[in-house]
């Protein structure tokens, strides 16, 4: 027997977009239903995706630090030749995923937010139903947020199974590969592939384009491609993977040469697609852009009371993206004016160093001539080097108008970097000048005085170089 329900705001997929939607919406006073699809609340980032990863990257980075002890001292520091439990590992992993699980859904709770997990399937804009182990629900109601996320793209003569593994294979793997292929040269098989090369295993990365982390320019990634080259990473460039057997993946090189790279473990790291199938989008009237929903500045779509949020909407496809959108939805259905406008929306690539960008790039601006660019090196700040992280090539980069020092861009590379994306934004969001970075007392030792100096060297009277 079917159980029918009607509530005021009905919200598809319990990840970041989701699940705050869902808080804010409880806040807010409005009756709220949350169907999480099986992922589990947090949805990818999560379960499978930041979260864990950065747990996984983190234990490589300490397992790191002690083989360098063990290989002639670090820091006047000497330890015994480390061993790597991944099963242990994983598990704590695990406990971190379990631990913040229950952290929203107990958040959720408070906000009286009705969770139903089980797959739902729309009959209409407003209507669906979802299978549950206790059988059908049909839920009608007033508005609907749609935040189904993404998935790994998959690629036909790789099929995910077996020893090739995708994202969240890599996050749960019993122990390391001895040899690891990484198809895809962009920022999650990257951070993958230097966390599992931390931790012992002979990695390959196999890259379609000419270079690695093609959406960064040459400058953030050169660091990062000088450390894999030190570590005995081994990269094809501009090359094609093929199929996958007995134990050797098949590669086409740049000059078209077929060769066979023995792997332990393949993984398939090419991309994310938005979930758009398999839950009735297609009876929902809604309008497409490409692959993604199509949404307004409001993140409503064609079909009035329908709202998307997060991957499915769109790139950049990141977790932080669907939490902001989230809300605003959340608040809009309450009636207040909102809309999603940031001026930037940070990026960070947790691989070794670190990677931020915000707002434009080189790239962007290239031939410009109203344009200040300034960079400052980590090597000349006192706390990088006490971190050991200011001799990887690491800096950090301002880019302003040259008529009113308005801040347009803000980028970084080296490590910990990521903990400054945040300032970063903040000043872009708020309208910043030079002269307000410039005016800011930075704490030292911090590795945000090299953003402080940044802005003194565009406006031409950096102190420490």
């Amino acid at each position: 027997m079917t159980q029918n329900i009607k509530t005021k705001v009905l919200i598809i997929g319990a990840g970041t977009g989701g699940y705050v939607a869902g808080i804010r919406c409880g806040q807010l006073g409005l009756d709220t239903i949350l169907v999480d699809g099986g992922d589990g609340l947090g949805g990818t980032c999560l379960n499978v995706g930041c979260i864990p990863s950065k747990a996984i990257i983190h234990a490589a980075g300490k397992f790191e630090t002690v083989a360098k002890a063990a290989d002639g001292g670090t820091l006047g520091i000497t330890a015994a030749k480390p061993a790597i439990d991944l099963k242990a590992t994983v598990e704590w992993k695990d406990g971190i995923v379990k631990k913040l699980n229950g952290g929203v859904a107990a958040l959720l709770k408070k906000a009286k937010v009705k969770v139903i997990t089980g797959w739902a399937t729309f009959s209409d804009a407003k209507t669906c139903t979802v299978s549950t182990d206790d059988g059908d629900i049909r839920i009608t109601a007033e508005h609907v947020i749609l935040a189904t996320g993404s998935e790994p793209v998959e690629l036909p003569f790789l099929p995910f199974g077996g020893d090739v593994i995708s994202s969240t294979g890599a996050l749960s793997l019993p122990e390391v590969p001895k040899k690891l292929v990484v198809v895809g040269g962009g920022y999650i098989g990257l951070e993958l592939g230097i966390a599992y090369r931390k931790l012992g295993a002979e990695v390959t990365v196999v890259e379609m384009a000419e270079r690695i982390l093609p959406l960064y320019d040459k400058a953030l990634t050169d660091p990062v491609m000088k450390w894999m080259e030190r570590h005995g990473v081994t990269l094809h460039l501009g090359a094609r993977a093929g199929g996958f057997e007995k134990g050797k993946l098949s590669v086409t090189t740049r000059d078209g040469k077929p060769i066979q790279i023995a792997a332990d473990k393949v993984l398939v790291t090419v991309g994310r697609r938005p979930r758009t199938k398999g839950w009735g989008l297609e009876t929902m009237g809604l309008a497409m852009d490409g692959p993604f929903v199509k949404v307004d500045q409001r993140c409503a779509t064609a079909m009035k009371n329908v709202w998307a949020v997060g991957d499915l909407t769109g790139e950049p496809m990141l977790a932080h993206k669907g939490s902001a959108q989230g809300e605003i939805v959340a608040e809009i259905i309450a009636g207040h004016d909102r809309v999603f406008d940031p001026v930037t929306i940070a990026a960070v690539c947790f691989t070794e160093p670190e990677i931020v960008s915000a707002g434009l790039g080189p790239d962007d601006v290239k031939g410009r001539d109203d344009v200040i660019q300034s960079v400052f090196p980590l090597a000349a700040i006192g706390r990088a080097l006490a971190l050991e992280a200011g001799d990887d090539g690491g800096f950090v980069r301002v880019i302003a108008s040259k008529a009113d020092h308005r801040i347009l861009g803000v980028q970084a590379v080296g490590q910990h970097v990521s903990e400054l994306s945040n300032s970063f934004a903040q000043m872009m969001e708020m309208g910043a000048v030079l002269e307000d970075v410039a005016g800011v007392i930075h704490v030292h030792p911090t590795m945000g005085e090299a953003f402080h100096e940044a802005s003194l060297r565009a406006l031409g009277h950096a102190i420490h170089i």
